[in-house]
């Protein structure tokens, strides 16, 4: 891949990675799904999205690929 084309994905990337971390917690689903897990203890809290990761993987994936067409 071309050093420009690159730099153009590279910034597009922060840029959609700046969006999501500013206005992710606005999107009433993310991160509330039935697959993500919530384990919570007396003094121990654990919390991985895996629903939510596949989503949005699954969203990037069909992006990049209408991209590459």
């Amino acid at each position: 891949m071309p050093p420009g084309k690159l730099l153009v994905f590279l910034g597009l990337g922060l840029i959609i990675a700046g969006l999501f971390l500013s206005y992710g917690g606005r999107i009433p689903l993310l991160g509330k799904l039935p697959g993500d897990l919530r384990i919570q203890r007396e003094n121990f809290s654990f919390y991985f999205p895996l629903a939510s990761c596949l989503l949005v993987s699954a969203v990037l994936s069909l992006i990049f690929w209408l991209f590459r067409r």
